[in-house]
């Protein structure tokens, strides 16, 4: 059908997303690959559970997202993109997006992320959540875990498998 679904193949499922990643949504090439894909799957008996289906998206309360933004894709890794979130391409992070707030005193948590990383790359991690103007909170647990907070004071740990 010329489209191309988002397939994760388990020992105990297949899941198919489908979405037209060329305009960020679905389209109506979408329903048509999944009416298909329904009726082949009823062809061999396949029986559909989206009850089980869950998607994870962070969101964090912020009154300036465009402040905090590099900070969590220079820390999570991720591109950008033209949608103000942070957006893994491989989809193995959730995405992330941005609630407007009022301002108010830090420290007032809004959320916390554990980043587990090898090893290798925790410390260029760090370094680029620092470049894009983070702090290094604490790191006396390092490398097994580093706390670090975004310019509003955010906090997220980089996390290993060292000495755990």
């Amino acid at each position: 059908m010329n489209h191309h679904p988002d397939i994760d193949l388990r020992y105990t499922h297949v899941q198919i997303a489908l979405i037209s990643h060329d305009v960020g949504g679905k389209t109506e090439r979408d329903v048509r690959l999944a009416r298909r894909i329904s009726e082949l799957a009823a062809e061999v008996g396949a029986v559909a559970e989206p009850a089980g289906l869950t998607l994870v998206e962070p969101g964090l309360d912020t009154w300036d997202a465009d402040e905090v933004l590099p900070f969590w894709r220079a820390l999570l890794g991720t591109p950008e993109n033209d949608r103000g979130e942070v957006i893994d391409p491989l989809a193995f992070t959730p995405t992330i997006w941005f609630q407007d707030t009022d301002q108010h005193e830090t420290p007032r948590q809004r959320w916390h992320f554990d980043v587990w990383v090898p090893l290798d790359e925790a410390a260029p991690r760090i370094a680029a959540a620092v470049a894009a103007g983070g702090t290094v909170v604490d790191d006396s647990e390092a490398p097994s875990f580093s706390v670090l907070a975004d310019p509003q004071g955010n906090r997220a740990c980089v996390c290993t498998h060292s000495g755990r």
